[in-house]
């Protein structure tokens, strides 16, 4: 039976980078969805592959759309009956030139609230052996909070609705100002990263609550962030970019019977701790 694989964030370097990794692991018959928000850049992404000698199909997702994971979902579900390979690779990101309090808001409803319209669209659809990796660019443990925060985080309690108003409040207190004085990181890039893993591992709790899922190993990337004071080595960037890649498809790919990695953050294929 040929699979059916779905690679959100696929216009980048990094998106385009698992795609072609991804290929070199399926069949030749298996089938590769590469979603994009711009129809344009989709395209001009899908048109590089194929010149490259793959041949991904294009869809067209907006994370920010309340209905557009749900109506992807639907879709994929009609044609192939569910989905084997899920890679949330899309997000948004951080402008340096900007303001904390200016992006915040839409920083999160693309990687936090966009992650969780994923998980709720296409959970329901993954078939037993299907695996999921969202891709994140910070570290998301809650050794980066003070312990008065990391209680929102309780993966062992919190539903995916509990911490996204979780991340809600977040928003708030950066655009408030109280951000720094409740303990938040500077950095925006960390609890929305900590809310990614989080989220996933809410997945994977309910998933192994539900017997009838067989076999379905979720996880999140962490794939690091470019250094904006590093020298800038194209050599350098482009070895970081394909180990990252390598990594995200390594995870994509695990074989049947994984049992760990398995609800985990992982960088350079290593488990890193999310609780302190």
């Amino acid at each position: 039976m040929s699979k059916t694989a779905i690679v959100t964030g696929g216009t980048g370097r990094l998106g385009l980078a698992v795609l072609r990794g991804l290929y070199r692991r399926l069949a030749a018959d298996d089938v590769v969805y590469l979603t994009a928000r711009d129809p344009e850049r989709g395209q001009a992404a899908v048109d590089r592959l194929r010149r490259e000698g793959f041949a991904p199909r294009l869809a067209a997702l907006d994370l920010r759309d309340p209905a557009g994971a749900e109506a992807l979902a639907d879709t994929i579900a009609a044609r192939h009956g569910g989905v084997d390979i899920l890679i949330g690779g899309a997000g948004a990101r951080i402008d340096l030139a900007a303001r904390n309090q200016d992006q915040v808001g839409a920083y999160v409803d693309t990687n936090n609230h966009g992650t969780r319209r994923l998980i709720e669209a296409f959970a329901p659809r993954l078939r037993d052996g299907a695996r999921f990796v969202c891709v994140v660019g910070d570290l998301g443990g809650l050794r980066h909070l003070p312990h008065r925060l990391r209680a929102r985080f309780d993966v062992d309690r919190v539903s995916l609705a509990e911490l996204s108003r979780v991340m809600d409040d977040y928003v708030r207190a950066v655009q408030d100002g109280r951000s720094a004085a409740e303990g938040w990181p500077a950095w925006i890039g960390v609890p929305s990263a900590i809310g990614t893993v989080a989220a996933v591992k809410v997945l994977a709790r309910e998933l192994a609550e539900d017997p009838a899922r067989r076999d379905i190993v979720v996880n999140v990337a962490c794939v690091g962030r470019p250094d904006p004071a590093a020298p800038g080595d194209a050599a350098a960037r482009k070895e970081a970019l394909d180990r990252a890649a390598a990594d995200v498809v390594w995870l994509a790919t695990l074989p049947a019977g994984t049992r760990t990695p398995h609800a985990e953050l992982v960088r350079e294929r290593s488990a890193l701790p999310f609780r302190a």
